[in-house]
């Protein structure tokens, strides 16, 4: 049985970490930090901008910036099927 996760990296999407800085309501010149992490495709980052617009609608925080990372982990050209398989105890 493979793994969504493995199904999506396959499909080309890639690990997306978003550090998000925003402002907190009660006292608007502190800033909160929070880490951000799906798999999402680059360069349009559509779950990303999802939350963003759930953030923007429903939360009090207003944002201040948002520092985007991708990586592809797995490339079809890294995958190799296997001819046999040996267990060891």
């Amino acid at each position: 049985m493979i793994s969504e996760s493995c199904r999506r990296q396959l499909a080309g999407f890639g690990l997306t970490t978003a550090h998000i800085l925003y402002r907190r309501p009660d006292r608007p010149w502190l800033l909160q930090s929070y880490v951000w992490q799906e798999y999402d495709t680059w360069p349009d980052f559509p779950i990303l901008r999802d939350f963003l617009v759930f953030w923007r609608k429903s939360l009090d925080g207003a944002l201040h910036s948002v520092v985007v990372a991708h990586s592809a982990l797995n490339r079809p050209a890294e995958i190799r099927s296997v001819d046999s398989m040996l267990g060891l105890h």
